[in-house]
Formats: C-alpha cells, structure tokens, sequence
C-alpha cells in the first residue's frame, strides 16, 4: 500500500453509494485517494489538490467503477471527514 498523504477523520459512505458501488469497491479508492492518486480529475482539478495537500484545501477524487458507476471521494478541508458519495448525492 502506498504511504497516506493526509488524515482522512471519519470516513462516511452514503447509502446511495453503497447501494451503487460496495464497501470493496470504495475501499479500495479509498486507499488511492489517501495516497494522492486522485483517479479521472482534469489537470486543474489535480494541481489544486497538490496545493491543498499544503494549504488544508479541500480534496477531490473521482473514479468509476468496474460497472462504469461514477463517484466521488471528498476529504474536508479541516480533515475530520471524508465522504464517498455518487454525483447525484452532491
């Protein structure tokens, strides 16, 4: 497993997205999220969360699962929580 780059907090899954994706599926973006591979993010979208690795931003990934189901994992900025959610949940 790669080094965690940021605390997580608590980490939260909504229902529709474990109804959607499963626990497997999101743990193990999980770990890529938390070791700053951020998934299908634009360029943009990439440095800004270089720069809030640093500054305490906010901090996206997107990925898809297997089955072509798009999600999100979002850590706040102050890191107390992280949430897994489908874009429909946002």
């Amino acid at each position: 497993m790669a080094a965690k780059k940021f605390r997580t907090g608590d980490v939260y899954i909504t229902k529709n997205a474990l109804a959607k994706i499963g626990l497997e599926e999101a743990h193990k973006a999980l770990a890529r999220h938390i070791s700053g591979d951020w998934g299908e993010l634009c360029e943009a979208d990439r440095a800004a969360n270089e720069a809030a690795l640093k500054d305490g931003s906010r901090l996206l990934s997107i990925y898809w699962t297997a089955s072509d189901v798009k999600f999100y994992i979002i850590t706040e900025y102050d890191r107390s929580y992280t949430t897994v959610l489908l874009p429909e949940d946002y």
